[in-house]
């Protein structure tokens, strides 16, 4: 964990914490349907923190899983995200895939003119 500050024009960082993360047992997001930066990290006692924003509380969460995908390949719990945005595989997950979010939105938007223009006998 650093400590961030500002002194006049200049930025100073300070370690204050250091974790493993081998011995993260599980990411609590605390409310997977509300827009919140709160999220838990469970080690040997329970650390409360806040995210800048909520996607960052998911990049967060998103690169942890894949850190331990890659290199401890251990049980690793992560509770209360919604998997549509936690999983890469997913269409909404990446700010890389944009133009698939828009065109998605433009689909649905289309088939509500579609049916808006459609009379019913």
């Amino acid at each position: 964990m650093v400590k961030h500050w500002r002194v006049d024009r200049e930025e100073k960082y300070e370690i204050v914490e250091k974790w493993f993360l081998k011995d993260l047992e599980m990411i609590d997001g605390k409310e997977a349907d509300t827009d919140n930066p709160y999220f838990d990290m469970h080690f040997h006692k329970v650390y409360n923190m806040e995210a800048y924003s909520c996607a960052s509380k998911y990049t967060f969460a998103r690169t942890l899983n894949k850190l331990n995908a890659m290199y401890l390949k251990k049980d690793f719990k992560i509770v209360n995200f919604d998997d549509t945005y936690l999983n890469d595989d997913s269409i909404w997950s990446s700010s890389n895939r944009d133009f698939l979010v828009v065109m998605r939105v433009c689909f649905y938007a289309s088939n509500l003119l579609c049916l808006s223009l459609c009379r019913l006998s």
